[in-house]
């Protein structure tokens, strides 16, 4: 992941986002250490404050959980969390935004649905 300084979305979030994707993925489960604040700060070439901020924003979404002294965790329930999270904050967002684009330019819930069809379809190939 490449951070971006010149975006709107601040840079802890950008980490906390990266942290949550790479549970998605499977590169961290449940229980299992994630990176420190130094380490994330070496990494992406950012202030280890900015990092700390990252995590510690997932520790007060129960996304991760502390050991005193010996760092971050993943917490039990963290992959569902994360799931849940995005569909009703990012996913609703987006849809929000492409119902209203449609509304401007006079789109039927029709046509956005084919058009969400055709687009599902065209990435099921991608995956084969």
């Amino acid at each position: 992941m490449n951070v971006n300084t010149d975006g709107a979305k601040p840079i802890y979030i950008q980490i906390s986002e990266w942290i949550e994707t790479e549970i998605l993925n499977g590169n961290f489960s449940r229980d299992e250490k994630v990176f420190s604040q130094y380490q994330l700060a070496e990494m992406f070439n950012i202030n280890p404050a900015t990092a700390a901020k990252g995590l510690t924003k997932l520790v007060d979404e129960e996304i991760l959980y502390k050991k005193r002294g010996l760092g971050m965790f993943v917490a039990d329930g963290a992959r569902e969390s994360i799931l849940e999270k995005r569909k009703d904050q990012t996913l609703r967002r987006l849809v929000e935004e492409i119902v209203e684009e449609a509304r401007h330019l006079n789109v039927s819930e029709e046509e956005i649905i084919k058009m969400l069809k055709e687009v599902n379809g065209n990435r099921k190939g991608d995956r084969k």
